[in-house]
């Protein structure tokens, strides 16, 4: 969170020259936040300073299903923590977004285990880019968000609750 109590900054101006496709547009961006109900949340812990924690726990309240993705495979927010996005597909199935709270040097084998997976979609967080992951993730068949947060997509294109 934001020390204004924001669960994610809005974002601010790119800083290098960007494929303007893989950053995922408002009409995909509105059909994930209505249709996706499994969201692996990767880098979710128990920590609730970190932005991974407050838009999991934004994501519950709005009905959705959150599987905490970190290396220790701690429970957050009443549910089960896995260690991989492996593991945790193999244990409940393929998610609709694998949803990315890591950094962009460290995102590539994450957006490839969410193409090994199956996975919907993956959603990179404020940040987090990695334009040749996201070209893989687009050409598996995945739907790709880069550099957004739903927490603060939602108000403006999210489903009514």
């Amino acid at each position: 969170m934001t020390p204004d109590g924001e669960v994610c900054r809005l974002p601010g101006v790119p800083s290098s020259p960007r494929d303007p496709g893989l950053y995922g547009d408002d009409e995909l961006v509105a059909k994930l936040l209505a249709d996706a109900q499994s969201w692996f949340v990767v880098g979710l812990s128990t920590n609730r300073a970190r932005a991974a924690y407050g838009v999991a726990e934004f994501l519950q309240r709005k009905g959705r299903t959150i599987v905490p993705i970190h290396p220790r495979a701690e429970d957050a927010l009443g549910a089960h923590g896995f260690a991989t996005v492996e593991h945790a597909a193999a244990l409940l199935g393929k998610p609709d977004v694998v949803d990315c709270f890591v950094r962009s040097e460290l995102v590539g084998p994450v957006v490839d285990a969410a193409i090994a997976v199956g996975a919907g979609a993956v959603w990179m967080q404020f940040d987090v880019i990695d334009e040749e992951a996201a070209r893989r993730a687009r050409e598996a068949g995945l739907d790709v968000v880069m550099d957004r947060c739903p927490a603060a997509d939602w108000p403006r294109l999210g489903p009514a609750a």
